[in-house]
């Protein structure tokens, strides 16, 4: 059993900062990649940062700048900390993990339950 668990999620004026926290508990023997996806109404889940076990962080263009993932190795945690923040970013924000369970040779995606992020005009 795996669990991601969010949280740092709420309404903020635009301009302003929220700081989203990531643990992964359970069944884990590793993980890989650690992700942060958001979900608009109406749209698609996009990528918006990852970064891997070794620290290295890649941004989707629009946050790029403004927003900063890092993680925790010792403690499967995950952040992603949101400056400058613009009504746009308003979404259901999810974080992910590419973990290998113990046993398994392939790692499995997991993902949160997701944590609403709105940011006011």
């Amino acid at each position: 059993q795996v669990q991601l668990v969010e949280s740092g999620g709420g309404l903020v004026q635009a301009g302003g900062s929220l700081r989203l926290s990531c643990a992964a508990s359970g069944s884990i023997f590793s993980i890989n990649t650690m992700g942060w996806y958001r979900q608009a109404p109406g749209k698609q889940r996009e990528l918006v940062a990852s970064i891997t076990s070794g620290g290295t962080a890649d941004y989707t263009d629009s946050v790029k700048g403004r927003f900063t993932t890092s993680r925790d190795n010792a403690k499967n945690m995950v952040y992603l900390q949101m400056n400058s923040l613009k009504p746009e970013d308003t979404a259901v924000y999810y974080c992910s993990a590419d973990l290998r369970r113990p046993g398994l040779l392939s790692p499995t995606k997991y993902w949160g339950q997701g944590t609403q992020v709105t940011v006011s005009s």
